[in-house]
């Protein structure tokens, strides 16, 4: 029923005359004649000619390379009820229609985003509604976008709409609970606004002939735990029968709006083991099912099928920023010296971290939108216009409802919902929408398949210097600090990449690192590489040898962690504890950039874990928790991670009560007797057993 076929496009006499300052000649290829609105179809793709958004276009074709991608088809965005009437800068709704039609075009594709309380775990794309606005939601944006797209005058156009991006799935994972957790998901969830929005959406949307409704999935890094997978389908199921909406109402989903996970893995499956250890127990797989979008949206595809919608739902990609080509593509598979290495050393996709989303340095232009690409794929697209940023990386005052997300800061050092790694963004980005020049070369360099013209990437081709002077200015039990000389370039240094071992641990855009987790008196070897914004990678440092302190090292900070026990039994499914810091320096301390460790073992059973805070002075939306493994030291093979998303701590001052807990993810009993960090004491007591670490060193505590 689905064919594999390029989507067709072409710009005709109105548009040609348009683009033509920068895209030269105008694309000449055929097109089919448009299908009836009467004429609804399974794949609005297969046999389409797609609109070309010209107002993208002209950047496109201006920037360097641009036109080897300025006449592919993409997503208009209405992110706010302004969008629909357009402005001195951008057309509105109507004039994209209407340009459609002069194109030739019977595909138009259009992001519906301006939910009440938007993306409520993502400063950068909040929007104009606040979380109780549902009635304005309604009738000053879903209506009017709804009287035009039902104009008989685009009654042979294929409306291809994608649903709210990020809404649903934030209710089943940044709600209540998690690292990652925020107090607007946890209202958004209990006032029903998105699941209302979403309904109304699709149920006054898909009332037109000519439209089909595709609602966002978020994308495998976020959703393809067990305990995300099935929650997941369950509340798209939920916001698809509210409002008066039915199944029917859903011609598909969409996964990797907007985002940067890789198409396919090609070097690596789910199923692999390293030396006996499964290659889900990596770092960067991190016990997910899915290594990349195709296999997740075939596997989500089915299970939406199995919570009841129409066996015939078909799947988009956004593919726009997933290329990750360049030099820095692995080749193949990298080392089987362990999990890690091996993952690391050949995954396609090179972020940091898989919970890192704005404007990833060093992606690339992933496939160009193609129909009907694989089984139960109804097209690879692109949602997200390239050049168009993510996020601010410093504050803008603005009047279009965005905030600022450190998590487009490239100097931050995370949050729970990336496991507290740096951020990966580009630096000097504009407001999200806004066109961002450096990204957009940076993804045609960076492009896979390489572009027409840019076989391989651009024109830089100059690598930085390698780094010199690499040496250890500190050390623990379980970490090492390193420095190091800041290489140059003909274009500029982007950041660094610190290896162990030869496999990379890390990145980071200043000329110091921490490796933490390490394994008391072991010795490492250490080198760097720089790397520059066209992904030109420098040769390696000197190596550096460097050996962990004995086990039992003690910090000498200013910080102290107290404990009490509130678990009366030591055999059961849960452990429980209360601490908190107490700041005994004359200066005050930055709480981001505090972890605090308590060691122990799980024993038999499963080897993930569920964490939770039950209570806290400061807040629990303040901290983030998480369980790592730690090596093999008697009592202390893993460790519960807390930290703090911001914040300091006076001199003098505590951060009183904080109540923890963390069970296996079968629910399985523990042993706390032998742990290392436990004590029996019932009320607050020094802990010096539990380790405080400032900017990844030990500052209090002694580490097994």
């Amino acid at each position: 029923m689905r064919t594999r076929g390029t989507i067709t496009h072409r710009l005709r006499s109105r548009l040609a005359a348009l683009s033509a300052l920068a895209m030269g000649a105008a694309l000449a290829v055929a097109i089919p004649a448009p299908a009836s609105a009467a004429a609804r179809v399974d794949n609005p793709y297969v046999g389409a000619t797609a609109y070309v958004n010209p107002d993208w276009s002209a950047k496109a074709a201006a920037e360097p390379g641009g036109s080897a991608i300025a006449d592919e088809p993409g997503f208009v965005w209405m992110d706010r009820i302004a969008a629909i009437e357009g402005s001195a800068e951008a057309m509105s709704l109507r004039e994209h229609l209407d340009t459609a039609l002069d194109q030739g075009a019977n595909l138009f594709q259009v992001v519906i985003y301006d939910l009440p309380g938007r993306d409520c775990a993502a400063l950068a794309s909040n929007g104009e509604l606040g979380p109780t606005e549902l009635g304005r939601y309604k009738d000053e944006y879903i209506d009017p976008i709804s009287e035009i797209l039902a104009d008989p005058a685009y009654a042979n156009l294929r409306i291809v709409t994608i649903i709210e991006p990020d809404s649903l799935p934030n209710l089943v994972t940044n709600a209540g609970g998690s690292a990652g957790s925020t107090e607007a998901c946890a209202t958004m969830k209990a006032n029903g606004n998105y699941e209302k929005g979403v309904g109304y959406a699709l149920h006054t949307l898909g009332a037109i002939p000519n439209v089909y409704n595709y609602v966002d999935a978020a994308h495998h890094g976020w959703l393809g735990w067990d305990s995300n997978f099935v929650p997941a389908a369950q509340e798209f199921k939920k916001a698809a029968t509210s409002e008066g909406a039915t199944v029917s109402d859903v011609t598909g989903f969409i996964v990797n709006t907007a985002n940067y996970s890789a198409l396919k893995e090609p070097n690596f499956t789910v199923g692999d083991t390293v030396n006996g250890t499964q290659v889900r127990q990596s770092k960067w797989i991190d016990w997910n099912y899915y290594v990349d979008e195709l296999s997740f949206a075939k596997a989500l595809r089915t299970e939406l099928v199995s919570q009841g919608f129409a066996s015939n739902i078909g799947m988009l990609i956004d593919t726009a920023r997933n290329g990750w080509g360049g030099s820095h593509r692995p080749a193949g598979p990298g080392p089987q010296t362990s999990v890690d290495a091996y993952i690391d050393g050949g995954r396609i996709d090179r972020r940091i971290h898989a919970g890192n989303w704005c404007n990833q340095s060093g992606a690339g232009i992933g496939e160009r939108p193609t129909a009907a690409p694989e089984p139960g794929i109804d097209a690879y697209v692109w949602a997200k216009p390239p050049g168009e940023s993510d996020g601010n990386s410093a504050p803008i005052d603005n009047d279009e409802g965005k905030g600022f997300d450190r998590m487009c800061d490239p100097t931050y050092t995370g949050n729970g919902r990336n496991g507290n790694n740096l951020t990966g963004a580009l630096p000097n980005s504009p407001l999200a929408g806004h066109w961002f020049s450096a990204q957009f070369q940076e993804l045609v360099r960076n492009a896979y398949p390489p572009l027409d013209g840019t076989p391989g990437g651009g024109t830089d081709t100059q690598a930085p210097t390698a780094p010199t002077g690499l040496t250890v200015t500190a050390k623990t039990s379980g970490s090492v600090s390193l420095s190091w000389t800041a290489s140059t370039d003909d274009t500029g240094v982007t950041g660094y990449d610190v290896f162990r071992g030869g496999a990379k641990v890390g990145s980071t855009t200043t000329t110091s690192y921490t490796d933490t987790g390490l394994t008391a008196s072991t010795a490492y070897s250490y080198t760097v590489k720089a790397k520059d914004a066209a992904g030109n990678v420098s040769s390696a440092s000197g190596a550096l040898s460097a050996t962990t302190s004995a086990g039992g090292g003690t910090g000498t900070g200013a910080l102290k962690a107290q404990y009490k026990n509130t678990d009366s039994s030591a055999t059961d499914n849960q452990i429980r504890m209360g601490l908190q810091l107490v700041n005994t320096g004359s200066t005050a301390v930055d709480l981001s950039t505090v972890k605090v460790r308590y060691w122990f073992t799980p024993e038999a059973g499963a080897s993930t874990f569920g964490t939770s805070c039950d209570y806290a002075v400061i807040g629990c939306g303040n901290l983030t928790h998480g369980v790592k493994t730690a090596g093999s030291a008697a009592g202390a093979s893993h460790y519960l991670e807390v930290g703090f998303g911001s914040g300091t701590l006076a001199a003098g001052a505590s951060t009183g009560e904080m109540q923890l807990r963390l069970n296996k993810s079968d629910w399985s009993n523990f042993n706390e007797a032998d742990d290392y960090s436990r004590s029996t004491t019932t009320s607050y007591a020094d802990a010096p057993k539990i380790g405080v670490y400032v900017t990844g060193a030990l500052s209090w505590g002694t580490a097994p």
